[in-house]
């Protein structure tokens, strides 16, 4: 059951889940993306494990608040840092993916009495010219009066995935139908992309000093490989590990493979 939960710190209204019982795992979806997206994998294996996931909505996707923009990656890591305050979960571990795992990240260093381990899922400590101009076109897209197009729902999904993936005629087809019935779209989303464009963080992030483990996707176009590698070796003690053959959303693509991986950190951390 979905629960509203007042964060401590912005008092922003968070929708969130728990899932299970055990020690809690905090689940930071990727940006413009419902926390849903970690029920059919994640959440299962992460039960079975024996934790208790809690999955939440960032500000900007509802049922959580969307309160005016622009937002910044720090008002978003002060939310997450809220919500576990609010629940009363401090210390735990945090897994993110894409936006979620820029917000892990800068959450350890900022909070590390609050996280006993962080797991980052297509992370990068800078945004380069191109990922920039991306984010930012993006948003202004989103936030266009006519909405998304096919052209631009076809767009994202080659950003989301690998080539594996998009030659699934049928995976392919059920999010385009997918993205149809619910276009991402509006201020909310909008103003999670522009956050995701940040300045140089590599150096700051070798003050971390909490177990980590940076997962890179090969054929992620969003945050290549090369830039999870930057953030693994900017942190201390780092784990870094690399699926083969899925995209950005690699996680969705090869759930064995990144489960085997959060799960076997998880134990040891």
């Amino acid at each position: 059951m979905t629960t509203l939960a007042m964060t401590s710190d912005s008092r922003v209204e968070l929708a969130y889940q728990r899932h299970g019982t055990g020690d809690p795992v905090l689940l930071v979806a990727p940006a413009a993306t419902s926390s849903g997206i970690w029920l059919n994998h994640q959440v299962p294996a992460l039960i079975q494990a024996g934790y208790q996931a809690i999955t939440f909505d960032n500000r900007g996707t509802a049922p959580s608040a969307a309160p005016p923009g622009p937002y910044r990656l720090s008002d978003l890591v002060t939310d997450t840092a809220g919500l576990i305050r609010e629940l009363g979960i401090a210390p735990c571990r945090v897994v993110g993916a894409s936006l979620g795992a820029m917000i892990a990240q800068e959450l350890t260093l900022a909070h590390p009495e609050l996280v006993t381990a962080a797991v980052m899922m297509g992370t990068r400590s800078r945004t380069d010219f191109y990922r920039r101009a991306l984010g930012r076109a993006t948003a202004v897209r989103m936030r266009a009066a006519e909405g998304p197009s096919d052209l631009d729902a076809l767009a994202h999904l080659a950003q989301l995935f690998g080539r594996r993936t998009l030659a699934n005629e049928q995976m392919m087809s059920d999010w385009l139908t997918l993205l149809r019935r619910f276009p991402v779209r509006g201020p909310g989303p909008a103003a999670q992309y522009e956050a995701a464009v940040i300045t140089d963080r590599t150096a700051a992030l070798r003050d971390i000093r909490r177990p980590c483990l940076v997962i890179a996707f090969t054929e992620d176009v969003i945050t290549p490989a090369a830039c999870c590698r930057e953030v693994a070796d900017a942190i201390p003690g780092c784990q870094y590990a690399e699926i083969e053959a899925a995209g950005h959303f690699g996680f969705i693509e090869d759930p064995a493979a990144v489960n085997a991986a959060l799960i076997g950190f998880l134990a040891r951390a």
